[in-house]
This record gives C-alpha cells, sequence and structure tokens, in this order.
C-alpha cells in the first residue's frame, strides 16, 4: 500500500472513495482560471453569472470557477421570486428588480476582482486519481496565482472533502478522536498561515471537547454526539468541520445551525485546515491528503488509538508546561 491509499479506500457502498478539492488564490481571474481547468481535463466552458463558470463534463463531473464572495453573485431569493402578480406591471416590475440586481452584483465583482480570492470548486473525485490535481495547482502557479503567503490579506487555504469510509458512529467517533490527538501536529505541518489562524475559519476545537470525547468511557450514539459537538462547537468555523456530514445523516435534527444555506449536506469530512502555498513547489493537492491520511490511519488502528487516547488524557490532565507537540512528533517519527 502506498503513502497515497487510505486504511479504507472503498465507501459503504463498495465504491472507491473519492475527495472533493476547494482551491482558494488570486492573481488569477475566474474566466482564465477555468480555461486552465478545460485544457487539462476537458469539458465544456459554461458562463453561469458573470463571475461564476462551469467546466461541465469533464470525466469526474462538473468543476466551478468563481469569485469567492456571494455579493458578485446575483442572489437566488431575488432572481427566483415571483412577482406580485401576473399583472403586466408587477411582472415589468420584477424583471427590472432581478436586471438591476444581477448588474448591481456583477458589479461588486468587478470592483472587488483581486481582493476577494478567486476558488476553484473540484467534483468529487477518486482518491487514487488526486494527483492530477497538482498538474492544475502547476498550471496555476505558472499563470501567477498567488496563495496564503503572498499578502497579510490572502488567508487562502485548500480544502479536503474525503468522502467517509463508514457511516457507522463508532467510525465518526474514532476519526474525531484521531484528529484530536494529531490536531497540533498537523498545525505544526501546515504552518498555518498567520492571516488564517486570526480568521475564525479554522479555529481549532475546544480542549474540553477533545477531552470530553476521549474518555474511554464515552460511547455515543449518533444523536449524542451531534448534541455534544453542537454543545462545544455551535459554529461552522473549525479546522474539521463536521456540519455538512451530520447534516447528511440527520436532516431533521432539530438545529437551525443545519438550515444555515452554507451546509452543504454530504457524507464526507469537511477538512480546512491547510494553507493554499503556491509559493512552494514542491506543494501539492497531495500533500495534504497525505498529511490528512494520517488522520485516517490512526482511526483504523484501535490499539494505537486507545494508547494515545490515554496519553493525550494524562499529559492535558499535567501541567501546560508540558510539551505535548514533542511527543507528537515521536509518534510520527514512529
Amino acid at each position: 500500500m502506498d503513502r497515497q491509499s487510505p486504511p479504507l479506500t472503498h465507501n459503504p457502498k463498495g465504491e472507491l472513495r473519492r475527495v472533493g478539492v476547494e482551491i482558494e488564490f488570486a492573481g488569477i481571474a475566474p474566466h482564465d482560471a477555468a480555461g486552465l481547468v478545460t485544457g487539462l481535463f476537458g469539458g465544456q466552458l459554461e458562463m453561469v453569472t458573470a463571475h461564476r463558470l462551469k467546466v461541465a463534463g469533464t470525466r469526474w463531473g462538473d468543476f466551478t470557477i468563481e469569485l469567492d464572495t456571494k455579493y458578485a453573485h446575483p442572489d437566488a431569493k431575488v432572481v427566483e421570486k415571483p412577482p406580485r402578480s401576473e399583472a403586466d406591471w408587477d411582472r415589468q416590475y420584477q424583471q427590472l428588480r432581478v436586471e438591476f440586481h444581477t448588474r448591481t452584483r456583477e458589479l461588486i465583482g468587478d470592483v472587488v476582482t483581486g481582493l476577494v480570492p478567486t476558488e476553484i470548486i473540484c467534483p468529487p473525485i477518486p482518491w487514487s486519481s488526486l494527483t492530477e490535481l497538482d498538474d492544475l495547482l502547476e498550471a496555476l502557479r505558472g499563470r501567477g496565482a498567488k496563495g496564503s503567503d503572498a499578502s497579510l490579506f490572502y488567508g487562502f487555504g485548500l480544502h479536503l472533502n474525503p468522502e467517509v469510509p463508514s457511516l457507522s458512529t463508532e467510525s465518526l467517533l474514532a476519526h474525531l478522536q484521531a484528529y484530536m490527538m494529531l490536531a497540533d501536529w498537523l498545525r505544526d505541518a501546515i504552518d498555518v498561515d498567520l492571516t488564517r489562524e486570526v480568521l475564525p475559519h479554522t479555529n481549532p476545537f475546544p480542549k474540553g471537547y477533545a477531552t470530553h470525547i476521549l474518555d474511554p468511557d464515552y460511547q455515543p450514539d449518533l444523536d449524542t454526539l451531534i448534541a455534544d459537538y453542537l454543545a462545544f462547537n455551535p459554529t461552522r468555523n473549525r479546522e474539521l468541520d463536521m456540519f455538512p456530514l451530520f447534516a447528511y445523516l440527520r436532516p431533521d435534527y432539530p438545529s437551525p445551525l443545519f438550515q444555515d444555506v452554507l451546509v452543504k449536506p454530504r457524507p464526507t469530512f469537511h477538512y480546512r485546515l491547510p494553507n493554499a502555498q503556491f509559493s512552494s513547489p514542491d506543494w501539492g493537492v497531495t500533500t495534504e491528503w497525505q498529511r490528512w491520511l494520517e488522520v485516517e490511519r490512526l482511526a483504523a488502528d484501535p490499539v494505537r488509538l486507545e494508547a494515545h487516547a490515554r496519553e493525550y488524557l494524562a499529559h492535558h490532565a499535567q501541567s501546560p508546561m508540558s510539551r505535548w507537540l514533542d511527543k507528537l512528533r515521536k509518534w510520527m517519527h514512529e
């Protein structure tokens, strides 16, 4: 098994697991970035709005390339709102309102281009094909894409959305536990950009939540796992955002947080910690995928997971002056 392979390669349906990837950068407008996508992966370029394009029909599905701000795109609530009546005046008024709104959003996009990131949202790709996305990063780099470290204003990231290997509560808990123990090592290995540390999107989990779920007596059912997550993390702003997965598993869960339009239910982990490190020629999707796999490997090894959980709890019961990161580095070396 090579370093690209997860310990569990297939999803609950027996299909090869897929990974969604989101790439943020500056220096290239959406239309130019979309041209790079079609040049590498084929497909048909479609204009959705002035600052949102789609590359449809690649062998993996559709890519979306857009300015990463909702204010550059028409609001569906405005565009799809029906006229107050079928009277000609009401229909004309609604049409003028939509045209004005659409043009205003287009102008906003024109103004903020270069200030907000361009984002490429890739379709779910089999994990065995992730190396091909490194060709896209190389093409973006060659065209002048700028990442997290190019400016203090660039809090850009690369998000991974790995399809879960199992929908069982035991598996979800094991991955959460593994992440809690490796989070500090991941932050150290990635060297998370200062701007991204300041922005709320990748906030770490509170230590109280980590110790809660690492307790050897903690054996929740799904609703308890979700309730405890929400109690400690009433926000999407976590380095490993579980809202999309929980919303997929329990669409009727009684929490208004699950109704947020930004929560896209799907059977994946939403891992948003990595920088967009275009300045490093050796950095790529597979770099971050390999780091993520350390979480999956620990989650898939119950003996090691239990032993490390005991060490974690013992450490955090001691003085904060002790060096947990040194212990983590020793684990990873071993």
